[in-house]
């Protein structure tokens, strides 16, 4: 039950964290000269992500956890944290290029072109997976598979656009 409630709590100050710091480097970015892609869907997967989290702890708290998967989860979060320090300043949940900045090609991004995106994906299944909620597993996986179908079009339009602009344009997200 403890390790359950911890893994909850440490998901939860994560994520707001992550706010704090994607609000900062937003406002930061589009003091550049930034421009957002993507907004109209940006509400809907604030939704799902927070309807996600909500419903853990909701259904999940008290449960028995699986200590591989609760293993698996945490190193996740590391491999989040590797994303966000990659990109330092401009990383943000939200999509955003500046004109003028190179794309970044270092840290997990030398290996994936959407690193954050395969945590996201693994994270949406594992959690709920390791405090015995398959059901939300398979749900929560169903919508994030959308969100991602309508996110990396809007990434893949913004980089392309970008390119037609400027041969060298900055992104949160690596270029193809």
């Amino acid at each position: 039950m403890i390790v359950g409630t911890i893994l909850l709590a440490l998901l939860t100050l994560e994520r707001l964290c992550e706010l704090v710091i994607a609000s900062r480097n937003t406002g930061r970015l589009m003091a550049q000269g930034g421009r957002e892609y993507g907004a109209a869907h940006y509400p809907a997967m604030v939704l799902m992500h927070a309807s996600w989290l909500a419903g853990l702890w909701w259904w999940g708290l008290g449960n028995p956890v699986n200590y591989p998967l609760v293993a698996v989860a945490l190193l996740m979060q590391a491999g989040r944290w590797w994303v966000v320090t990659t990109l330092k300043g401009r990383w943000t949940t939200r999509i955003i290029v500046v004109p003028g900045l190179p794309s970044i090609r270092s840290g997990p991004y030398r290996f994936l072109r959407h690193p954050n995106y395969v945590i996201v994906v693994l994270e949406i299944a594992v959690v709920p997976l390791a405090l015995g909620l398959w059901r939300m597993a398979i749900l929560y996986s169903l919508l994030n598979a959308l969100m991602l179908t309508v996110r990396i079009r809007a990434e893949n339009a913004a980089l392309a656009e970008a390119m037609r602009q400027d041969p060298l344009p900055s992104a949160v997200f690596p270029p193809m």
